[in-house]
């Protein structure tokens, strides 16, 4: 008698189980499933944005003369003057000032946000940390247009008077204000990466005889070198797109000069410069959405070269995907 009361008692707990895991399986399921609908309405949007930009642009490939065409706008004198009698659409020189101030904020930015996200991570006490990290990371809650009025009004003042720089508005300028922006990106990833370092590794190092500086540098920070590589390609995908910054600080001058102490134009700065007093369909219009397009695929292959070099690095360091 007793051994049947507990085998069904054994029977409703297991029915009670089971029930439980189904339960848990369609609602795993139904999770899976919601987290699928947003992601393909994701990838949709960003298709669309990309399918219609391209679209604009794709009139340049038959344009004539009274328009602009693919040609027009790499062909010679490489100079960008669409307002004129004989518009000349070369968008080299705004390809070249984009990537002389983006070099120069990620010469500037990176090291001063991997410096700061080791520092946080590795060596800084619970109580500056919690100081430390909300205060970099609220540079990311500050407008780009307020950066670039700082840019424009305190900072390109500051650096002419103290290095009596010919023009006051310049790449150096944009740059140093554009670091400002980025060194939050790099510095959130980059200090999620190093903490993410399992604690054994720093155990093992000091174990060993290593000193703390040794263990951070020496293996804290290339075990985290997937995560720190990431950081930089956000950093400097965020760098080519970013408009008002340069738009007001670089000088707006769309010159072939490798001198970062010359003014300079961007890509996406000549797109918001421009773009709502163009005529609809026209060939200076076509251009811009060539330069937005230009623009969107860069920053994609981009993501996709950071994606690959984090699954090589952690295969190189983990033997695993």
């Amino acid at each position: 008698m007793r051994s049947s009361q507990v085998l069904s008692e054994s029977l409703r707990t297991s029915d009670v189980t089971n029930r439980h895991l189904k339960r848990r399986q369609r609602l795993d399921r139904a999770a899976e499933a919601l987290i699928l609908v947003f992601a393909s309405i994701a990838m949709a949007i960003i298709l669309l944005i990309f399918v219609y930009v391209g679209r604009e642009a794709l009139p340049l490939l038959w344009e004539n003369k009274e328009g602009a065409s693919v040609a027009a706008t790499f062909a010679p004198p490489v100079v960008w003057q669409p307002v004129s009698t004989n518009p000349r659409y070369n968008v080299f020189p705004l390809f070249l000032g984009t990537l002389k101030v983006t070099l120069i904020a990620m010469l500037i930015g990176t090291p001063l946000a991997l410096a700061a996200a080791l520092y946080t991570s590795e060596f800084a006490p619970v109580r500056v940390r919690e100081w430390i990290k909300p205060g970099i990371e609220l540079l990311a809650g500050i407008p780009s247009v307020v950066m670039g009025f700082f840019a424009l009004i305190v900072l390109a003042s500051w650096l002419q008077g103290q290095f009596g720089f010919d023009f006051r508005l310049n790449a150096l300028n944009a740059g140093i204000a554009l670091a400002l922006a980025i060194i939050p990106i790099i510095y959130t990833v980059s200090e999620d990466a190093l903490n993410a370092v399992p604690n054994h590794y720093r155990e093992a190092s000091l174990a060993l005889g290593a000193s703390k500086i040794q263990t951070a540098v020496r293996v804290v920070f290339p075990a985290a070198m997937p995560g720190i590589g990431a950081a930089m390609i956000l950093g400097f995908g965020r760098a080519i797109g970013e408009t008002m910054i340069v738009l007001m600080a670089s000088g707006g001058a769309a010159i072939v000069s490798l001198s970062p102490l010359d003014s300079t134009r961007t890509l996406s700065a000549t797109i918001a410069a421009e773009l709502g007093e163009v005529v609809f369909g026209g060939g200076h219009y076509r251009v811009l959405f060539f330069i937005g397009t230009l623009l969107f695929l860069v920053t994609s292959i981009l993501n996709w070269v950071g994606d690959r070099y984090n699954r090589k690095m952690r295969l190189k360091l983990f033997g695993a995907e």
